[in-house]
């Protein structure tokens, strides 16, 4: 069952509907509410390699939905540390727990500094 549009204050957020938390030097990214509805049921995930890079504002995977393919988007640069395994064998937790279950990766942060750079969810909401 898909999960109910929420924001949470708690997390930072990316132009490109992706979501950030951080603990330490180490966040966890996944997609927003707002983007996995868009998609509609996601039946694909696509993970980048544990120990491979990401590029802020640049792609390291791709989820496939019933509706389309598309690209998920890095917030922050940094060295991927692990990937949400249960999300490979079970997309559709990113439809019913994007802020949980649903999560995509986690990385090692280049600079947690510039998670100051992202959006608060009041700031994310305004651009919907």
């Amino acid at each position: 069952m898909p999960a109910d549009e929420s924001y949470p204050a708690d997390l930072r957020y990316h132009h490109d509907h992706d979501w950030v938390r951080v603990a330490g030097d180490e966040a966890t990214f996944g997609i927003t509410w707002h983007a996995q509805d868009a998609l509609g049921e996601v039946v694909f995930f696509e993970p980048p390699t544990v120990g491979g890079r990401v590029e802020a504002d640049g792609s390291y995977g791709s989820l496939e939905s019933v509706k389309a393919v598309s690209d998920v988007i890095a917030p922050l640069a940094g060295t991927v540390t692990a990937v949400n395994d249960a999300v490979v064998e079970s997309p559709e937790l990113v439809n019913e727990a994007p802020y949980d279950a649903g999560w995509l990766i986690r990385v090692k942060l280049d600079d947690v500094a510039a998670v100051e750079s992202l959006l608060d969810a009041a700031a994310y909401q305004a651009t919907l």
